[in-house]
């Protein structure tokens, strides 16, 4: 049986990708980036409402803060040094911010269980033996910042460098995230005390919510560069597709 050019390349190309996320890391990975851009927009415009930051369980604008953030507020009873408020979004935003927040949280569950179920977790995160070293952890940074082709182990998994870092992300930024969040709604408190005590308070709670969710949009740049140095048109595909190509070269 004779076959055109185009078919043998096409096959040739097709026995050439390996597979790399599964269904379900691709479906939650674009959910969690569509909640996660609705809640970094959204809560902007929450702090906008009120740049002071306190501890405890009580802060308002006659509260001596913690800290203040130097921006304009877009209320006029907040002191910020500027002679003019910003636009008040705050009402749209608060109910986008708990939608998108509901929606991370199903979504984190989903994944987290079929991680656990299908062992996702600890062959694709968790560092193998050989991983576990400074020599290694040396020698990915170097190669993530070489320009030239990735080599079949970084096209077929995760790197020491992405490995350690998907597990702080998973189970120790985002649990806490989600954890401050609640812990500032009234009604989650009401029923789980414990959840705003445990922190230290209201005020607490949403002073260490703003920097845990500056710390994943630190990591959202970062993973943004490191997708690109290691070839952002391959590491795309295979996000969408489920499948990659060790031969396609970075940028």
């Amino acid at each position: 049986m004779c076959y055109s050019p185009l078919v043998l390349a096409t096959e040739s190309a097709r026995k050439s990708e390996i597979s790399r996320h599964s269904a379900v890391v691709r479906v939650t990975h674009w959910l969690t980036v569509i909640a996660f851009v609705a809640l970094l927009i959204t809560g902007g415009e929450i702090v906008i409402s009120h740049p002071r930051f306190y501890w405890g369980e009580v802060g308002n604008s006659g509260t001596k803060p913690l800290f203040s953030l130097h921006i304009p507020a877009s209320r006029g009873t907040v002191p910020t040094g500027y002679n003019f408020v910003m636009p008040d979004q705050n009402g749209w935003s608060r109910y986008l911010h708990f939608q998108a927040a509901w929606l991370l949280l199903f979504t984190g569950l989903i994944y987290g269980i079929v991680g656990f179920w299908t062992g996702h977790f600890r062959k694709n995160l968790v560092p193998g033996r050989g991983q576990r070293t400074w020599s290694a952890f040396r020698g990915v940074m170097a190669k993530t910042f070489r320009r030239g082709p990735p080599d079949v182990a970084d096209a077929r998994s995760y790197n020491v460098v992405q490995r350690a870092t998907y597990l702080i992300v998973i189970f120790v930024l985002f649990p806490l995230v989600i954890w401050t969040g609640l812990a500032m709604s009234p009604a989650f408190t009401g029923a789980f005390p414990w959840t705003v005590i445990a922190l230290g308070g209201r005020q607490s709670a949403r002073t260490l919510h703003f920097f845990l969710s500056g710390a994943l949009l630190l990591f959202l740049i970062v993973h943004v560069a490191m997708v690109y140095l290691a070839g952002f048109k391959s590491r795309m595909r295979a996000m969408i597709t489920g499948r990659a190509s060790a031969e396609e070269e970075r940028p």
